[in-house]
């Protein structure tokens, strides 16, 4: 277990960059441009495994981006937490889309003040809407923050390391994104429900079967997925993406329950609208999925979706 003057030490004078072991810097020039220089993309594992949600990465896994990620992970280099926070943040963006940028009280915007719905485009059910053709125009107050639900580690994981990785890189992302003006908040309702072997050694298929309903969401934590906005699940590194599939599934899950508890018991209005693509991008071809998804970092196999 890490003391917290070894903490304290590591935030105030870094021993060395933590991707490529330059003296005195959290993270180097060159190091923070392999991870933060390119626009954020898509990224789809192959073989993509069912139900994984649309997965947006900032760089892909190699060199100074897999050693800075690892420091931080596996050695408590705790001050890479702002660093690899603002990737996720960028990764974050990319995933939403320009009309989560918030305009008056809090409101996304759009040209005129409306939100044009495209092809598989989802709203909620919280707010009041109007409708006008393909058009609709939000009437709530209500437009909830961007909430980051981190995959949660294993807690024997946790103990051995001192820390989450992933929950204290979405809490730099959570402030990164506030910052520049997009409300954001880390909802950590996400928990194993049994125990799952060690994911290292095994292949795509392997992984898979290792989560299948090995997560769910907590208690209460379906009306804490309700009050906010779109639903971002983030990491700091995808691989196969069973661990983000098995995490898409507990929360989907989770909300359709309140869905069908709001309905029938706690009827509202019907929409707050989320302005991001899903339908036919969502695998499986769900429509309507108001859940995706954001890492650090991806293979770079990843990444091919993006070449033509």
């Amino acid at each position: 277990m890490r003391g917290w003057w070894q903490d304290l030490t590591d935030l105030v004078l870094p021993a060395e960059c933590g991707g490529c072991g330059r003296p005195r810097a959290v993270l180097c020039p060159e190091c923070r441009a392999a991870l933060s220089g390119a626009a954020p993309c898509r990224v789809r594992p192959v073989p993509e495994p069912a139900g994984l949600s649309v997965v947006h990465a900032a760089a892909p896994y190699e060199d100074e981006v897999r050693a800075a990620l690892l420091a931080h992970k596996e050695r408590g280099a705790l001050a890479l937490a702002a660093p690899l926070g603002a990737a996720l943040a960028g990764a974050v963006r990319s995933g939403l889309g320009p009309v989560r940028r918030p305009g008056p009280a809090g409101r996304p915007t759009a040209p005129k003040g409306r939100l044009r719905l495209g092809k598989g485009e989802a709203w909620g059910e919280r707010d009041g809407w109007e409708a006008d053709g393909a058009a609709v125009r939000v009437t709530g107050t209500g437009y909830g923050p961007v909430l980051l639900v981190p995959v949660p580690s294993a807690r024997g994981a946790v103990r051995a390391r001192g820390h989450d990785p992933a929950r204290r890189i979405a809490l730099a992302a959570a402030g990164e994104l506030r910052r520049a003006g997009t409300p954001a908040r880390v909802l950590g309702v996400l928990r194993q429900r049994r125990a799952v072997a060690d994911q290292s050694g095994l292949n795509s298929r392997q992984r898979l079967e290792n989560l299948a309903g090995a997560l769910e969401v907590v208690a209460g934590g379906e009306r804490l997925l309700a009050r906010g906005g779109p639903v971002v699940l983030v990491d700091d590194l995808m691989t196969t993406g069973a661990s983000l599939a098995e995490a898409a599934r507990a929360v989907r899950a989770a909300q359709s329950g309140a869905r069908a508890l709001r309905w029938t018991g706690e009827r509202t209005g019907p929409a707050e609208v989320y302005g991001r693509k899903a339908g036919r991008e969502q695998a499986g071809g769900t429509s309507g999925d108001t859940v995706c998804a954001a890492v650090v970092a991806a293979p770079l196999d990843a990444f091919e979706i993006n070449r033509n």
